[in-house]
């Protein structure tokens, strides 16, 4: 039986500029197939940037890409017009395989002829159909779809009538279902359940291409990586570490450390060289005191300590020249989460819930008893897709209002949500106009941007529209913790956010002065949660 040759994907050299900030600098990397590769790095390092690259679908200012015959690029938002169906989405991802089942078809009709080259053809043709499971292809439909948990939503439905996340989960299946050689995956564990992203896990484990995946997912990084590939800053272009995110952590912290002595060793060097060539050399002379009579000796002890003189500053001109060249480049102030900002002032002490919610039906969406915030909760909102966790935080947010039901709220009280997907509606404003005419000048002015941690300096002004997804949810956020609310609503606050920000948020979390509610799919989150937990059931709804 022929078998299907699978290429590594690789990039050499790729550089990325968009305007006069440089994106991705000299990247280079070879997934060979098999291997699992987790893209890791800060918000805006690049990691969209590079995965469509490696897709074709952006052409890089300089370096070469190769990669397999069929690559399937899965782009956080999906791209399709709304009115589009599931079953044109579907069909769409397997326009490949259709070809592959035609060439299949004209290399089998090819044999019937005098073409010496006809079995070449047909092998190839056939290797072709066996690795992208032509002869499977309705059954491994069912499969994907149930194991992504969109199994039950007809394929008529139009993708404008269902979830976000239910969009996302069809466009998953619809790309496993066409079977590329090779796989490049942006964030695509932000809208899965437990259930999901442990059936998404086992499909990886299982491709025998190469797989590149950007993810926020520690416990998915943990599990599925076979190594990362680090996009931050590093002492020389891009760095790999073998093995899960906790490796990672430790390997990551080490290497910092190597790099900030090594700065300092060469940096006392370069000064103490620089000493010894502007000062010392000039200050050392031979200063006895000569006699008439004791003129060949002056000279010949002159001579011998101008030669001693003259080599010591060579040699240490000569090193200082060669270390200038050679120097590593200081480490980047890494941006840090500055946490809440001072002067907050929590809801009153007085008896009684925040905030309080009885007998919510949202149809479709939500059903649900009671649910109670008080002046310091801290609630994990869990449940499946589906479950109605976004529609919660809406009514507690007052953005829904329920068909049956009543919210009742603190008089004076402060609520505010941080969504998951952040739409600014004017796309050429900056961030730190944005900031400004959210917060007014003297808020602006009180509590800087800046001083958040959350926006990069040479970021804030650039248009909100060319910064990444996730650099945009950071200045959602900082738009709320400068004026921190007194029932503070997170929906799946670590999508999007790069691994550091979503480990610092989750610390600022814990000691927050007001009430704090996150609904959540994220395993790491809330296996160190120590808070309230509240699972919703899907089933209540559509059992109701």
């Amino acid at each position: 039986m022929p078998t299907l040759t699978l290429t590594p994907l690789r990039a050499d050299g790729v550089s990325v500029r968009y305007g006069d900030r440089r994106v991705l600098s000299d990247v280079s990397l070879t997934v060979p197939p098999g291997a699992r590769i987790g893209l890791i790095g800060e918000n805006g390092a690049g990691k969209s940037t590079l995965l469509r690259v490696l897709a074709g679908a952006e052409t890089p200012d300089s370096g070469v890409v190769s990669r397999p015959k069929r690559v399937g690029f899965l782009w956080q938002e999906v791209r399709f017009r709304p009115e589009d169906t599931f079953a044109a989405l579907l069909e769409d991802a397997l326009a490949e395989v259709r070809a592959i089942e035609r060439e299949l078809e004209a290399a089998a009709t090819a044999l019937a002829g005098d073409d010496p080259a006809a079995h070449a053809r047909y092998d190839s043709a056939l290797a072709a159909a066996e690795f992208a499971e032509v002869w499977s292809i309705d059954a491994r439909r069912d499969a994907l779809l149930d194991g992504l948990g969109v199994g039950a939503i007809p394929l008529a439905r139009r993708l404008d009538e269902v979830s976000g996340g239910q969009r996302s989960r069809f466009a998953l299946a619809a790309l496993l279902l066409g079977r590329p050689e090779a796989l490049l995956l942006d964030e695509p564990t932000n809208h899965l359940d437990d259930a999901a992203a442990a059936f998404l896990e086992g499909q990886l484990l299982g491709w025998h291409g190469p797989v590149l995946f950007a993810s926020h997912d520690r416990a998915f990084l943990d599990s599925a990586a076979t190594g990362l590939l680090d996009l931050d800053p590093a002492r020389s272009g891009t760095t790999v570490f073998g093995g899960g995110y906790s490796a990672y952590l430790a390997e990551k912290a080490a290497e910092r450390a190597r790099w900030e002595k090594q700065y300092a060793d060469e940096q006392a060097e370069l000064a103490a060289l620089k000493h010894a060539v502007d000062v010392t050399a000039r200050s050392i002379a031979w200063s006895g005191k000569v006699r008439d009579n004791d003129k060949f000796v002056k000279s010949y002890k002159g001579n011998t300590l101008d030669r001693q003189i003259s080599r010591r500053v060579r040699n240490a001109d000569g090193r200082l020249d060669e270390l200038t060249r050679t120097q590593v480049r200081k480490p980047p102030k890494p941006l840090s989460f500055s946490g809440i900002p001072a002067g907050f002032q929590a809801a009153g002490e007085e008896a009684g819930s925040l905030l309080q919610a009885d007998g919510l039906h949202v149809p479709g969406w939500l059903r649900l008893g009671r649910f109670a915030v008080e002046a310091q909760s801290r609630v994990l909102v869990t449940g499946a897709n589906g479950a109605g966790k976004s529609t919660l935080l809406s009514v507690l947010a007052g953005r829904i209002v329920p068909l049956v039901g009543t919210v009742q709220r603190r008089r004076g009280l402060r609520v505010e949500l941080l969504e998951q997907d952040v739409r600014f509606a004017d796309p050429t404003q900056t961030p730190r106009r944005i900031y400004e005419l959210a917060l007014g000048e003297r808020r602006a002015e009180a509590v800087p941007l800046s001083g958040l941690g959350l926006i990069a300096a040479r970021d804030l002004d650039r248009e909100v529209g060319t910064l990444s997804v996730g650099q945009q949810r950071r200045l959602a956020l900082a738009l709320i913790m400068a004026r921190p609310p007194h029932v503070f609503l997170l929906d799946e606050p670590t999508n999007h956010l790069s691994l550091t920000l979503a480990t610092e948020l989750e610390h600022a979390l814990g000691g927050y002065p007001g009430a704090v509610v996150v609904a959540s799919h994220d395993r790491w989150l809330r296996e160190r949660w120590a808070g309230e937990v509240v699972a919703l059931d899907a089933a209540a709804e559509r059992d109701a």
